[in-house]
């Protein structure tokens, strides 16, 4: 593939609701560009961009696919994104490198929630965008319906420069409101406006006119005096409009049937910028940011933005190229990591498929396989001239399930797929949790930690089960107690002699478990005074009520006695466990849950019915912040109760809403809740026994 500069290259992305159509779009295009000699479908799974096995059995993307394609004597570095909400993580890193961005609207369903995000995610990126209303082929759809509800909902800014011609059965083309011209069929076939339809152009030609002009003080003195404007000077104003976010362009057409596609490859080449109209934010002195633009001949400045791990290709890196080129089987710098990298084939991936080329130059997207230290969001560069560019921000994950291997062999394996499937998103973190002894998998929802699974046992040959996990529950006691443990045991030879006498002391919450001693008069030697606490360090590992760790108490060891020859370190050991064990049952002992802080932020007209939800819950509502129609609701509510609630808030809401959580606190369980979580405790063991 031939060399392209800044000015002949233009990076962006496709972005949805899922399922307005974006990948039959995209395969539309390739389609135009003789990349491709026949349309797949996704629903036969046999697109370009939807090629891993997960995209094809659920009929959705769920990573981002390059697909680039050359246009005009333009190279089109263009991205499909996942429209499902849980795969934001993609959009995110592909919002990252790209200077403009598609918005792909379903002309029967119009805008809708996924649609609100990506609009979101453009505006705090500054992205020129242009929305294409595709599907104008399905029934009820009304085009002027869904530009009035884009209008509505993100400003007069949004404006027809086409105008479909027909629509449902009768889709055939549309019209150009600047040129005047309609185009027709899968080739676009120039010709004159329908008789029928010249009225309503003539008006939306007017309006869009008049909106062009109102963007440059020339233009709209010149339509103030009532002179006609040329179609170069609308073309030019209206580019430059598009570019700094004063005007979004709205067209149309049907990506499945291939009409409307090629006015809209022609509008991506002259409206959206090219890589020298962007500044690349970086990291600059005293950890400030800057921002330096897109130059070929500058200090090498690139930064990755997805890895994928493939068991046959290895480590597969996507980067794009800000400054400077990247020339295969060369030396790199990670500048985020300050380790050396050593780069071999480079490559420009379209779905799966990989072209072998020998530089990736400013402003262009390549990739390359089995770096060693690089991941996604790392800056690579020159070790002399180090330039580190602002890493991608991801989402928190926020719904988590256990992992449980389904035999020994996948959990020999485990640790090291869970570590690639891990890379690979993100959005995706594991942990393990010692209290409950489970390794915890967290993402954004339950649809992507299932694709997840389901990645680790295609890729890898790992399989697992997903489980809802153990909350991790503690024990203490409200009472101050002392306890008294002996143990003698005789048998042939030497017997066995510890006696030990505790103090046990609740302490205020999150003060974890601390041991002392008062012994006087040497009842019990020094030398066995580290076996008694490690008694106790073991005795608190399981409490009295649940087998939960036992929290929040003092234990301090005040009396005892021993034998000059069957006392031994072990016998006091046991003692000290024994009179642990006694205290937490006279201590009066308590389940301790823990409790999260959720911050949840939804729609106004939501609130009753979230505060409803979280009363049913046992939460408690701290706090609201209205802020343009939306309400920041601030509650403290126990682990048990919301572990699921990404589904929760996603159902209450129809996924407008947003949640974050942290840990807070543990407090005493309620009686019920504590018999509940006892009786289960038990039931589990018994399972466990069977």
């Amino acid at each position: 593939m031939a060399q392209y500069g800044l000015d002949n290259i233009r990076n962006l992305a496709l972005l949805a609701h899922n399922g307005a159509g974006k990948t039959s779009l995209a395969e539309a295009i390739l389609f135009n560009t003789k990349l491709i000699n026949r349309l797949g479908k996704v629903s036969e799974g046999s697109t370009t961009s939807d090629y891993d096995p997960a995209e094809q059995k659920r009929g959705m993307s769920i990573s981002l696919s390059m697909l680039p394609y050359i246009w005009q004597g333009n190279k089109i570095n263009l991205m499909d994104t996942p429209g499902y909400p849980d795969f934001v993580g993609e959009v995110k890193s592909a919002i990252r490198v790209i200077e403009g961005a598609v918005i792909v609207v379903c002309a029967s369903s119009g805008v809708e929630v996924g649609t609100e995000q990506v609009w979101a995610y453009c505006d705090a990126s500054n992205l020129p965008r242009i929305v294409y209303i595709n599907r104008m082929d399905r029934e009820n759809v009304d085009f002027n319906k869904v530009a009035d509800q884009l209008q509505s909902k993100f400003g007069r800014k949004c404006l027809p420069i086409q105008m479909p011609i027909g629509a449902h059965t009768t889709f055939q083309g549309t019209v150009d409101l600047l040129k005047m011209k309609s185009y027709t069929g899968v080739a676009s076939k120039e010709g004159e406006v329908p008789a029928d339809l010249l009225a309503e152009a003539n008006s939306l030609r007017e309006k869009l006119v008049e909106s062009v002009a109102e963007t440059d003080d020339a233009l709209l003195e010149k339509f103030l005096g009532g002179e006609e404007l040329t179609l170069d000077e609308l073309t030019k104003a209206l580019t430059k409009a598009v570019a700094g976010g004063k005007l979004v362009p709205i067209m149309a057409g049907s990506g499945l049937q291939n009409i409307g596609v090629i006015p809209l490859m022609d509008a991506i080449v002259s409206y959206l910028p090219s890589p020298k109209a962007h500044e690349v934010e970086i990291v600059g002195e005293g950890n400030k940011t800057a921002k330096i633009p897109a130059d070929p001949k500058g200090a090498l400045a690139a930064l990755v933005f997805k890895t994928s791990a493939d068991p046959y290709v290895g480590r597969l890196t996507y980067f794009r190229v800000y400054c400077g080129a990247v020339t295969s089987n060369s030396q790199l710098w990670n500048v985020t990591r300050g380790e050396n990298e050593r780069i071999g084939q480079l490559f420009i991936l379209r779905g799966k498929n990989q072209e072998p080329v020998q530089e990736i130059a400013a402003g262009d997207i390549g990739a390359v396989a089995k770096l060693t230290v690089t991941a996604t969001g790392d800056s690579l560069g020159t070790k002399e001239k180090q330039v580190k560019i602002v890493p991608i921000v991801f989402p928190e994950p926020r719904y988590s399930e256990a992992v449980y291997p389904k035999t020994k062999l996948d959990l020999d394996k485990l640790g090291s797929s869970l570590a690639k499937i891990v890379e690979e998103d993100p959005t995706l973190k594991m942990h393990r949790e010692p209290s409950t002894n489970e390794t915890i998998i967290s993402g954004i929802g339950e649809i992507q930690l299932a694709v997840a699974a389901e990645k680790m046992s295609r890729k890898f040959g790992v399989n697992v089960d997903l489980q809802t996990p153990k909350v991790p529950y503690k024990e203490t006691i409200t009472m101050q107690c002392e306890a008294e443990y002996k143990h003698k045991k005789q048998t042939g030879g030497h017997g066995q002699y510890g006696h030990v006498v505790l103090e046990l002391v609740p302490l205020p919450r999150g003060s974890g478990t601390e041991f002392t001693e008062r012994i006087v008069g040497g009842t019990i030697p020094k030398n066995f005074i580290p076996a008694v606490e490690k008694g106790v360090h073991e005795g608190v590992q399981e409490g009295v009520l649940g087998g939960y760790p036992v929290e929040d108490v003092r234990i301090t060891a005040i009396d005892g006695s021993f034998h000059p020859v069957d006392s031994s370190e072990i016998c006091f050991k046991i003692a000290g466990a024994g009179a642990v064990k006694k205290g937490l049952t006279d201590g009066k002992p308590v389940i301790l849950e823990p409790i999260v802080k959720l911050k949840i932020t939804a729609p106004d007209s939501y609130t009753g019915d979230i505060i409803s939800d979280l009363n049913t819950k046992r939460g408690q509502v701290h706090g609201m912040l209205p802020e343009d129609g939306m309400n920041t609701i601030e509650a403290i509510v126990p682990l048990a109760e919301v572990q699921r609630y990404a589904m929760n808030l996603k159902s209450i809401t129809q996924g407008k809403g947003t949640y974050s959580m942290e840990f807070s606190h543990y407090q005493e369980a309620p009686p019920l809740v504590t018999q509940k979580i006892i009786a289960a405790k038990q039931a589990e063991k018994e399972k466990e026994k069977v």
